[in-house]
């Protein structure tokens, strides 16, 4: 282009022109030649990571990577199902020591029930009333170890009753 212009100015009209098309061509082949460079090393580019991708050692490291993941994916699982397991078992063995400590209550509470009628003669009705509200108060609340005490105070009341005799 600058010799087109270079010969313009020297008044030479036919060889400017010869020589801007000469550079236009050259322009679009050089244009065209690095497009063409470009998609060449694209393809090139493409096909590497394809064969890389495929390579039996790329294949070979998924799976290892799959292996991994499905390991510790198994892993967490034991550990909640552990942790739900021991969740279950505890809440069973509430309900179980729940259930017995309710049997055990019934059964003091029969105890002390068939100790006082078989006293209730024999006690002022002061202290049988006092009883049976103790039984009725402690048999509310739950609390075995006072019907314990009470089931103990009315078994030597009933003992001593009977050394007396």
């Amino acid at each position: 282009m600058m010799i087109a212009d270079l010969l313009l100015k020297l008044s030479l009209p036919s060889l400017p022109e010869l020589f801007t098309q000469l550079a236009i061509v050259t322009l679009l082949s050089a244009f065209l030649l690095l497009v063409v460079t470009g998609l060449l090393m694209i393809v090139k580019h493409i096909m590497l990571t394809w064969k890389s991708y495929f390579s039996a050692s790329q294949r070979l490291q998924r799976r290892v990577w799959f292996i991994q993941a499905k390991q510790d994916r198994l892993i967490r699982l034991l550990h909640f199902r552990a942790v739900q397991i021991s969740y279950f078992t505890k809440l069973k063995r509430k309900q179980l020591l729940n259930t017995n400590d309710q049997q055990q209550l019934q059964a003091l509470s029969k105890e002390i029930t068939r100790h006082l009628s078989r006293i209730k003669r024999q006690l002022p009705k002061a202290t049988y009333a006092q009883w049976q509200q103790e039984h009725r108060h402690w048999l509310a609340l739950k609390d075995i170890e006072a019907l314990l005490k009470l089931q103990q105070k009315i078994e030597g009341c009933d003992e001593s009753f009977f050394y007396r005799l």
